[in-house]
């Protein structure tokens, strides 16, 4: 009898605590080889300061159910990134805690960093002979781990784009009398698939958002404000649709251009701005009225518009990695396997984390048209299946209802 731990990194996404009552519902399944299964609070940096709790009460006092439909982390996140060095003293005292607790199970949902994590401890794990199994269940909004058609979180943060990008459409249209520009700024510093999603908005062909950038392609502001003057002729209420990470190409982040920018823990760029520098530089350019808007941590956020598809996807996955865990894979992070678009069919699988954490998977650039600011069909022929169904979360006084820890 062993015990799992469960813990969860980086960014939140709206269905991360899917996965998460995925791999304890699993786990719980098997009393015959798994004892307890306890959660890491604020991940791997938590668990070094002793902090977990017992997954096992929250499914005694149906609290789990809850957890399935709450947006956010439920056990808390970190971004603490493991020394590249694995003879550094950090790894012997991390073993030292799993034997104390006897576990044989460790998972980790999260996104490119986290499989990192994920990579580094099953490494030590093979070089020490510790029969401790480590599982990454994949978590991102950007969609941009690599070896898996999609990640739990891009469905349900794509549907939430399209319907604001809709809405925001509606609410531009309002006046026809004078033209205006709406720029949406949109999450995805290298890869621009939340962006791209933006595409599903339009009701017909010409519709807003008549302009997507992403940052797979070199952005060039003159080429834009070409552009939008082209565009306005025909949409005068017209809607832009960009991600933070637009780029000139060269290295600099179109942000960069209005003001500086700090770094984060892992020395990522802090984007932010991009849409006020465009909002900036049409009202220069075209002298017409001009808002910008940055959808931010919303698109991560959002419970009001999960989709079913990506929610039973992030419990798969998470009741997938527990099964092969106990099948004896390690240093793997389940994967999705698209078998077909129409109908939609999924299967599971794993691939060698060693080959995925460090990496970014960007948006085809064949998927990427009109000299870079529009989108593909055959994205939509990919994206669509992801954000069908709706899940219904439960609500008191009239709002939602969910799980957190006291």
């Amino acid at each position: 009898m062993k015990n799992i731990i469960v813990g969860q990194s980086g960014g939140p996404t709206a269905v991360i605590n899917g996965s998460l009552y995925g791999v304890v519902t699993e786990g719980l399944a098997h009393p015959d080889k798994i004892s307890h299964v306890y959660g890491m609070i604020n991940g791997i940096e938590g668990f070094l300061n002793d902090r977990i709790m017992d997954m096992n009460a929250l499914a005694e006092n149906r609290e789990l159910e809850f957890v399935r439909t709450t947006p956010g982390a439920y056990l808390g996140s970190c971004r603490y990134k493991l020394p590249e060095d694995l003879t550094d003293p950090v790894y012997p005292e991390l073993f030292r805690r799993f034997e104390e607790k006897n576990i044989g199970y460790f998972f980790y949902i999260g996104g490119n960093d986290s499989m990192d994590t994920v990579s580094k401890l099953s490494r030590y794990a093979a070089g020490t002979n510790s029969k401790i199994r480590f599982i990454g269940v994949p978590k991102t909004i950007d969609n941009d781990l690599v070896e898996t058609d999609h990640t739990p979180g891009y469905g349900s943060a794509a549907k939430y784009v399209a319907s604001v990008v809709r809405e925001v459409t509606a609410d531009a249209s309002v006046y026809d009398n004078k033209q205006s520009v709406t720029i949406v700024e949109i999450m995805g510093r290298h890869a621009g698939w939340l962006t791209a999603a933006s595409v599903l908005a339009r009701k017909f062909k010409g519709d807003n958002p008549v302009l997507i950038y992403l940052p797979e392609v070199a952005f060039d502001p003159d080429a834009f404000i070409a552009k939008v003057k082209e565009a306005l002729k025909t949409t005068p209420n017209l809607v832009v649709c960009i991600s933070e990470g637009i780029n000139d190409g060269k290295g600099t982040f179109i942000c960069e251009y209005a003001s500086d920018v700090g770094v984060d823990t892992f020395g990522h760029k802090m984007l932010t701005g991009s849409g006020k520098y465009l909002e900036n530089l049409v009202k220069e350019k075209v002298g017409v009225k001009v808002r910008s808007i940055e959808l931010n941590v919303c698109q991560r956020c959002s419970s009001s518009m999960l989709s079913a598809a990506d929610l039973t996807e992030a419990i798969g996955a998470g009741t997938y990695g527990v099964q092969a865990a106990l099948a004896g894979k390690t240093g793997k992070m389940i994967t999705f396997i698209r078998r077909q678009d129409h109908p939609y069919e999924l299967s599971y699988g794993t691939a060698d984390v060693n080959h995925i954490c460090n990496k970014e998977k960007a948006v085809p650039t064949e998927w990427i048209t009109g000299d870079g600011s529009d989108i593909s069909s055959a994205f939509i022929t990919y994206a669509r299946p992801l954000i069908q169904g709706d899940v219904t979360v439960p609500t008191k006084d009239g709002l939602p209802v969910f799980a957190y820890r006291k």
